[in-house]
């Protein structure tokens, strides 16, 4: 059972940054991809960034491409989305997911979710 642990959601100004942590306890191999997506109310979850866990190719979604990055320390077995820039939209539950077989950008790929972090950016 892989389980996932999402951390550092919060309040924060527009314009101002923001870096999540998701501790998982997936082992270390290639061939998976951890996933962030966001859910805001009323909305469907949305795809924003992934990443192979081998580290070579990352993905974003067009709406925070240029703002969001997403990295990894195999070490920590943690993947981190920094999010600059801020917008009062980015506000949302943020979930990080795994992927076992594929970089899919599908909520309903993914094999595995954490609990979620809130992030609310005001304006």
């Amino acid at each position: 059972q892989v389980q996932l642990v999402e951390s550092g959601g919060g309040l924060v100004q527009a314009g101002g940054s923001l870096r999540l942590s998701c501790a998982t306890s997936v082992r270390t191999y290639s061939g998976y991809t951890v996933g962030w997506f966001r859910q805001a109310p009323g909305k469907e979850r949305e795809f924003v960034a992934a990443i192979r866990w081998s580290g070579e190719s990352t993905y974003y979604a067009d709406s925070v491409k240029g703002r969001f990055t997403i990295s990894r320390d195999n070490a920590k077995n943690t993947v981190y989305l920094q999010m600059n820039s801020l917008k009062p939209e980015d506000t949302a539950v943020y979930y990080c997911a795994v992927d076992l077989y594929g970089s899919s950008r599908i909520a309903g790929e993914y094999h595995y979710w954490g609990q979620g972090t809130q992030v609310t950016v005001s304006s």
